[in-house]
């Protein structure tokens, strides 16, 4: 299993042979570590609407053919833009996808597409845990702390957690470090910070806040386009 951070909140990864894109905000994103063009998925996961995670993802569906995977209206959404190949669902549900399992669970935020300063389509903010042969992998989306956390971490066991440490918008490091504590992963990855000023965080805060807590975690931290593999 490989996992490449793109910047933000998008992730490549490479799970038995698939190719999962998540979140990809590469336009327009000054951290991307691709560009739309240079990406080829075979799914592409979409978390909640805002341009910053739907990103480019209905574009490149349509250039590549790729399955999107999205809660209920962002899927719908998706098809209305011309993109042929969905997996509408909602949070608790688990499906298989190029023989991969994706469940998507609770984040707490807010989700709507804007567009022209009107709002085009809904739905709830979701988590993904994606689970093959190699691995299990838990992103979080843009979310707070929450107890959910824990049922996530005992029903799936993720290896890796892909968590927010941006503040402002979702959790900060001290947060998030109390997130690995309840999820229990063998490695945490923080994401969705240092993309603009708002978000501007020391990792190394939240991989300090973490060994506080005296978990069994190893935090890597990745620049945009570093990999890490499992």
């Amino acid at each position: 299993m490989k996992i490449t951070w793109l910047g933000h909140a998008a992730f490549e990864l490479e799970l038995d042979g698939v190719t999962v894109l998540i979140d990809p905000f590469l336009s327009g994103n000054p951290k991307a570590a691709k560009s739309p063009d240079e990406v080829e998925p075979d799914l592409v996961l979409v978390t909640h609407g805002h341009s910053d995670h739907l990103g480019d993802a209905i574009d490149i569906c349509k250039r590549t053919g790729a399955t999107l995977v999205g809660i209920y209206e962002i899927a719908v959404h998706a098809q209305n833009q011309g993109v042929e190949n969905v997996e509408e669902m909602n949070i608790g549900g688990t499906i298989e996808v190029e023989g991969l399992e994706i469940t998507q669970v609770p984040a707490w935020h807010s989700s709507e597409i804007v567009e022209d300063g009107e709002i085009v389509a809904g739905g709830t903010p979701v988590g993904y845990v994606v689970s093959g042969e190699e691995g299990t992998v838990y992103h979080a989306g843009d979310t707070g702390l929450s107890m959910d956390m824990k049922l996530i971490g005992e029903l799936y066991e993720p290896d890796v957690a892909l968590l927010p440490i941006g503040s402002r918008f979702t959790m900060g490091p001290k947060e998030a470090a109390k997130a690995v504590e309840l999820i229990e992963p063998d490695v945490a990855i923080p994401m969705h910070y240092g993309t603009f000023p708002p978000i501007e965080q020391d990792p190394e805060e939240f991989k300090r806040e973490v060994e506080r807590l005296d978990v069994d975690t190893e935090v890597v931290i990745l620049e945009p386009g570093e990999s890490y593999e499992l």
